[in-house]
């Protein structure tokens, strides 16, 4: 018998506010929390804009030392997952800590530590004989990605599988995809999983800048970031983190857990094709939402809501609308489709939790977030797109999608009570 996989927690560290409260009241609002960089100075860049969380450690009880030795994306994990163990009501200490796991996404890992230690040891570059004595004792820690997951495990004692998964852009769908079959598989039964990034730093910047992937609307921050807009012209970095704890269905039954939903489904697909480039057809995230719809044995006609990449850039806004077509049909135009990226900018691996997060909680106030910041429509983007303003809908089956570089394509679904049910 297939074990089902429920949602009991959430917890987000998000642009416009940490806590599930105040990041559903940004999206529900249609607010944009994206303005000109404060986390360093931009100067000479051709994008100066990005989605910061204003993130106080010490605020959130991080413990000091812990704060000193590892990156902020590694604090905005501990912090999110804080919130989610404790929304589920999960006593960790009352597990079997063989039977809890973690899998935790990231697409860039340590990069903001590294490059400021980097700066440190090198005196702005000037020496190449760097001085080590003037890098953190423990920089070790950035220069692993395992760390995000091995420290996340040791705060709530997991020692079931436990994974960082770095896909790109799709990290956090696809560590709560393998979340998901971690359980499914019997492997665990309860997982603790999502994704952290906090690319904001020069040499991410400049990374997306060389390929004119960012929007240079530095005088207009708040409304840059333009999804399935006739007139985008590239995504707003982004950064956070976004936690669930998934449980097996009969196992969270029976401690009396709140389920907020169940994952229905998840696959993900390369395409063998270009690192950053996309095809117009979609094939690749068409194939993703198939398989994710046949493992729920949902009919596509019975999605109601799609959670969007819809980073900004053309191709990707071109490619997914073909990818929902193929797979939805005729039900694609029925279907409302946005992106919060409009609203909390692209954190890369990150994201990708955040939007399923998001999907939980639309699920649970049965509203469909919009697309901010959408005004001119795009003949070639001929989908619902929610522009600008939350819609009341009811929500049974909510279908997230994503894609990374290297050609990453990933779908999760999530159910409602009844949506598994005609």
């Amino acid at each position: 018998m297939t074990r089902r996989v429920a949602v009991t927690g959430i917890g987000v560290v998000a642009p416009g506010g940490t806590g599930t409260k105040a990041f559903w009241d940004l999206l529900e609002g249609g607010r944009t929390a994206t303005r000109g960089i404060t986390l360093f100075d931009p100067a000479g860049l051709r994008s100066r804009i990005a989605a910061e969380c204003d993130f106080d450690p010490l605020a959130h009880g991080l413990d000091p030392e812990l704060i000193e030795h590892v990156d902020r994306y590694i604090q905005f994990a501990v912090v999110a997952a804080g919130e989610a163990v404790h929304d589920s009501g999960l006593d960790t200490n009352r597990e079997d800590p063989w039977r809890v796991a973690v899998s935790l996404g990231s697409a860039v890992g340590g990069t903001t530590r590294l490059e400021h230690d980097y700066v440190q040891v090198s005196e702005s570059g000037a020496r190449w004989d760097v001085d080590h004595r003037r890098a953190d004792p423990k920089l070790h820690l950035a220069f692993a990605p395992s760390t995000l997951a091995s420290v996340v495990a040791e705060q709530f004692g997991a020692q079931g599988p436990v994974q960082t998964v770095s896909t790109g852009c799709t990290s956090g769908l696809d560590a709560v995809g393998y979340a998901f079959h971690t359980i499914e598989e019997g492997r665990a039964d309860v997982c603790i999983a999502g994704a952290s990034d906090s690319p904001i730093s020069p040499i991410t910047m400049a990374c997306f800048d060389a390929i004119k992937a960012t929007s240079p609307d530095n005088d207009d921050a708040e409304h840059a970031s333009r999804p399935f807009d006739a007139n985008r012209n590239g995504f707003v970095m982004g950064e956070g983190a976004a936690v669930l704890v998934l449980e097996e269905y009969e196992h969270a039954r029976a401690r009396g857990a709140h389920i907020y939903c169940e994952i229905g489904g998840y696959a993900t697909y390369g395409n063998a094709y270009h690192m950053t480039g996309l095809t117009s057809e979609g094939l690749e995230m068409s194939r993703a939402i198939d398989s994710t719809l046949d493992q729920a044995r949902i009919d596509p006609t019975r999605i109601d809501y799609v959670n969007a990449h819809g980073s900004g850039t053309r191709q990707n806004d071109r490619h997914e609308t073909a990818a929902v077509k193929r797979s939805l049909g005729e039900h694609a135009y029925r279907t409302p489709m946005s992106s919060i990226k409009s609203m909390v900018g692209h954190s890369l691996g990150a994201i990708g939790a955040i939007e399923v997060v998001a999907c939980v909680l639309a699920l649970k106030h049965q509203v469909v977030p919009p697309t901010a910041n959408y005004e001119t429509p795009d003949p070639e983007c001929d989908l619902d797109y929610v522009p600008r303003t939350a819609r009341p809908r009811k929500l049974r089956n909510v279908l997230s999608v994503g894609s990374g570089f290297g050609g990453f394509q990933s779908a999760v679904l999530l159910t409602g009570p009844a949506g598994r049910t005609p």
